[in-house]
């Protein structure tokens, strides 16, 4: 044989796609992982046309699922961000959007054991060690993908999955604010630098000259404007303690303006070299907590509120993300955890095939 089967599901997981697979169904070396997953996405060609990725940030993500061996957690849910047109995996970060479908593959594989009604699994975050509760639909114990729950950014409407998310607070750096300030003043732009879910440098769109209401087209043409943010990323990246971010997906970077539908302000994400089409939950996170931080680039975009939980919706180029935040102010903003409704739904399942010289299997 000159290739080599790996088991796979083809899911959509909210705005986001990918495999999922069997964490034991792949390479347990992480240098080897990711010559793997290079190779069966297709990544260092603008269309991964020798691949199963789908030409962009949002179609390139990979989840490999595990049972947990600790005691909270059912599941561990390790994530790659793959590269488009570079040959580039960074397992640094991870994905909200894709997590959605975590729960439904665990079960389709096997590992979890639907109840009937709703199925709560207890979700473990590999990469920064989040915990996340998804709750899932199945009615007689049987996984549903059907149902009447529409999120903006994907057609029609599905079963919901209901995500609760806790111990997001400092992730990725030990720190909801990593360089200590609420606002530093990189390159004579004014921003928030914070850990939540998602590390972010977030902007006010009027420092770029921008109205904060651009399409993802209109932003990418824009070369000017993401070259003095990416230049603003890599110095925030090194006052976070992040290193040398030039090649890495994180931290993003958001742009915050006044609502104008209706929510709670407008806002653009990028993953950082493309802008988001949508809005990714784990920087929704971030986005939302500074909005509801005194003092943040954000203050004064939306009021804030008298007491806890609150709905913060943001508004993104395909429509709005709602997102449930319960957090205290005792001593400042403190975000005790995060909700989210997203949905889900299985597209494919079956073997991917790569080159065996690659790797040879188990």
């Amino acid at each position: 044989m000159t290739q080599t089967a790996i088991p796979f599901l083809f899911m959509r997981g909210g705005t986001s796609r990918g495999p999922y697979f069997n964490r034991a169904d792949l390479p347990g070396d992480q240098d080897k992982l990711a010559e793997v997953l290079t190779a069966l996405i297709g990544s260092g060609q603008p269309l991964n046309i020798d691949g199963i990725g789908g030409g962009a940030p949002t179609t390139n993500k990979v989840a490999m699922l595990s049972k947990s061996g600790g005691k909270w957690a059912d599941i561990d849910y390790f994530f790659a961000q793959l590269g488009v047109g570079e040959r580039q995996v960074d397992f640094k970060p991870t994905c909200g959007n894709i997590l959605a479908g975590v729960g439904p593959a665990a079960i389709e594989m096997g590992l979890v054991t639907p109840l009937a009604g709703k199925t709560r699994i207890n979700i473990r975050a590999v990469n920064t060690g989040a915990r996340v509760i998804a709750a899932i639909r199945t009615p007689g114990g049987i996984l549903t993908y059907d149902g009447d729950t529409r999120i903006d950014g994907v057609p029609g409407t599905a079963a919901p999955v209901e995500l609760a998310f806790m111990d997001v607070t400092g992730s990725a750096t030990g720190a909801f604010l990593p360089t200590g300030n609420l606002t530093d003043m990189i390159d004579a732009v004014n921003v928030s630098c914070m850990d939540v879910a998602m590390p972010m440098v977030i902007a006010r769109a009027g420092a770029f000259g921008l109205t904060g209401y651009e399409s993802c087209a209109e932003l990418e043409a824009n070369r000017e404007f993401f070259a003095r943010m990416e230049a603003i990323r890599i110095k925030a990246g090194l006052l976070m303690g992040m290193g040398d971010v030039s090649a890495s997906v994180t931290p993003k970077f958001g742009l915050l303006a006044p609502a104008r539908e209706g929510g709670s302000a407008a806002a653009r994400y990028f993953m950082p070299w493309k802008c988001h089409p949508t809005m990714a939950v784990t920087g929704s996170q971030c986005l939302a907590a500074c909005l509801l931080t005194p003092g943040s680039v954000a203050d004064g975009l939306m009021p804030l509120p008298e007491g806890s939980p609150v709905k913060v919706r943001l508004e993104h180029p395909s429509g709005c993300i709602d997102v449930t935040v319960e957090f205290k102010m005792d001593n400042g903003f403190e975000l005790v955890s995060a909700g989210l409704l997203r949905t889900a739904r299985k597209l494919a399942a079956g073997e991917v095939f790569i080159p065996s010289h690659i790797w040879s299997g188990r």
